[in-house]
């Protein structure tokens, strides 16, 4: 029995104006029909202005073809030309059908973060390119733009009406006075919460969840939510197809709590689905929330929050409701560190427990998965996964291969691991005995577990190439997360690539055949179910589908630096065909001592049985 598949459905004007009046009067209360007018004068001002062929209604929201990529907008620079420019030439020339979409991290005018403190939310970063450089790349593939709506950089204009005392500026910060007890927020940072910040009215204290540079917006205020509303169907109307909420956990700020997923925070997300599912049905909303499991998934509302806090599901219980309002996309934050783990250690078993407790999801949701990103690799995610002494001796780890650890402020004023800060290339230089020579094999077994996994994989640039730690990045801007963020020099690059003999070269030409194989493979359709197969602590077996009849994959990863033992007893079936080798599978190598069939280092095989 096939699988049933995720459509893109069309919200009625009956069926928004229920559901946007309900989220507005627990935003907003007595206010709710003020806002809801202004907000269908909103909608109406862009409705005309979107391009209609993205958004056909019942169109399949994703498929097997779907594979990201993600990087700056300067991730590839070449003298003179829009780095945009740069970007689109690269991925026509060497990845012309591997990508559906490209995540073009914020390429706005900025002052801090690399893009993520934004000055101007509707104009590219002149020394990026301009709009169309930006359209350009949506007309090949899927656009993913980041909606950077937790807060703003100093040098905005908003913020220079609030010094003033000017609309609408005036009304867009958090003013706090600074013996408010604010002990029960969790931080993301160690830097302190409120920014004093002078003004024609005196000194005041500003919210700034993640630095002085990048203060936090008052969604309190509706004006602010309006305003970003209308920002989201800028970026549609620009060609994005999927809209990434950055730091989207924090953005709602009741003091005495933590001011992490707070139900109002809930509200604005399941807003912005409505909008979204009524003006443009295809549009794709994906929450970045780099926190522990459970809290991640409540963003596809399978754990609904009340009094700010989470309800907890039961062990075993995996129920999703029957029609999901909020995010159609969550990234699986737990799945880079503990994947590090895995390949660290020798061990599957905790990475197998994990994906078993997986709920099934159902349509119109579905993950993003990754090992690397812009950002470092999250500690908070390995919070209930892992002892405190596998933590420690992962971050000790990392130290001896060239990372740094960025740290956060727990409740108690501790300063606690909030991040690693390495290349991931780098990460898989070795085991807890240290550094080896099977680098290049354990970074290809963890890039091909994480495309075997239930959901869209995106990949990021220096993934694909290889990517060594950026030492001088981190000395030159005194940011440890530049040592993930290196800008190539495109002529430089395509040298690597053509040589022969280089990382580089290697590590591009087994993902880009590997991608090209995924992506034509009905059983890595985000929406195949997924299954863990009972193996070794040494194997990592999945089993992907049914679709179609019947048709399953088994994907199988030896997850140590030693050959292991291929027992399992669905090989005993016929039929099994060898999808990277594109013929039958007739067993791997046979074991010297018992004759066995067993699995080499770091090995993966993408088996397939039609059925």
């Amino acid at each position: 029995m096939s699988q049933p598949r995720s459509l893109a459905r069309p919200l009625d004007e009956a069926g928004f104006m229920a559901r946007a009046r309900d989220h507005l009067g627990v935003l907003y209360g007595p206010r709710r029909e003020e806002v809801l007018r202004r907000l269908l004068t909103l909608l109406s001002h862009h409705r005309g202005a979107l391009p209609p062929r993205r958004f056909e209604a019942a169109a399949p929201l994703w498929s097997e073809r779907d594979q990201w990529l993600i990087g700056y907008g300067d991730s590839l620079v070449d003298g003179d030309a829009p780095p945009l420019a740069v970007l689109l030439a690269f991925l026509e020339a060497r990845l012309p059908e591997t990508f559906s979409g490209v995540h073009v991290l914020p390429f706005f005018p900025w002052s801090s973060d690399d893009g993520f403190s934004v000055i101007h939310y509707r104009e590219v970063d002149p020394a990026l390119g301009d709009w169309a450089d930006i359209r350009r790349l949506a007309e090949r593939g899927d656009l993913i733009v980041d909606l950077v709506l937790n807060h703003v950089s100093r040098e905005s204009l908003w913020f220079v009406d609030y010094l003033s005392g000017s609309l609408p500026g005036r009304d867009y910060f958090i003013e706090m006075a600074p013996d408010t007890d604010l002990s029960a927020v969790v931080r993301p940072r160690s830097s302190p919460l409120l920014v004093p910040v002078p003004t024609r009215r005196g000194t005041r204290h500003l919210w700034a969840t993640f630095s002085e540079d990048q203060i936090d917006l008052n969604f309190a205020n509706p004006d602010v939510l309006l305003e970003f509303i209308g920002i989201l169907l800028f970026y549609l109307e620009q060609g994005a197809r999927v809209i990434r909420l950055d730091a989207i956990a924090f953005l709602w700020k009741i003091p005495g709590t933590s001011c992490l997923h707070l139900p109002e925070t809930h509200e604005v997300v399941r807003l912005l689905r409505a909008v979204v599912d009524h003006l443009a049905p295809g549009t794709l909303l994906l929450t970045e929330t780099n926190v522990p499991h459970r809290e991640n998934l409540s963003y596809f509302g399978l754990q609904r929050l009340s009094g700010g806090g989470l309800d907890r599901l039961s062990d075993g219980e995996n129920e999703a409701p029957a029609t999901p309002d909020e995010a159609h996309l969550v990234y699986q934050f737990p799945l880079p560190p503990l994947l590090l783990h895995t390949l660290t250690s020798g061990e599957a078993a905790t990475l197998a427990d994990w994906l078993g407790s997986l709920p099934d999801l159902p349509p119109g949701c579905s993950y993003v998965n990754f090992t690397a990103s812009h950002d470092g690799i999250g500690v908070r995610p390995l919070e209930g996964w892992l002892p405190h002494h596998e933590v420690e001796a992962l971050l000790e780890l990392m130290h001896r291969f060239g990372g740094f650890v960025s740290m956060r402020t727990d409740a108690e004023g501790h300063d606690v691991p909030y991040e690693i800060n390495i290349t991931w290339f780098e990460a898989m230089k070795g085991t807890r005995r240290g550094a080896d020579p099977w680098q290049v094999e354990r970074f290809l077994c963890s890039q091909h577990l994480m495309l075997a996994l239930q959901g869209i994989p995106a990949l990021y640039v220096h993934s694909l190439t290889a990517t060594l730690n950026d030492l001088e990045g981190v000395e030159r801007t005194g940011r440890l997360r530049a040592i993930n963020r290196h800008r190539w020099h495109a002529p430089a690059l395509e040298e690597l690539l053509e040589s022969r003999n280089t990382q580089t070269r290697e590590v591009f030409l087994a993902l880009t055949r590997r991608l090209a194989v995924r992506r034509l493979e009905p059983c890595f359709h985000p929406d195949a179910r997924q299954r863990v197969i009972p193996s070794s602590p040494a194997l990592l077996v999945l089993e992907r589908g049914p679709l179609d009849d019947g048709r399953r994959l088994l994907a199988i990863h030896n997850v140590t630096d030693r050959r292991q033992p291929l027992a399992l007893e669905a090989l005993a079936e016929p039929g099994w065909h060898d999808l990277l080798e594109d013929a039958p599978w007739t067993g791997e190598e046979t074991g010297e001592e018992r004759g066995e069939e067993s699995l080499a280092p770091y090995r993966n095989l993408w088996l397939v049985n039609p059925g």
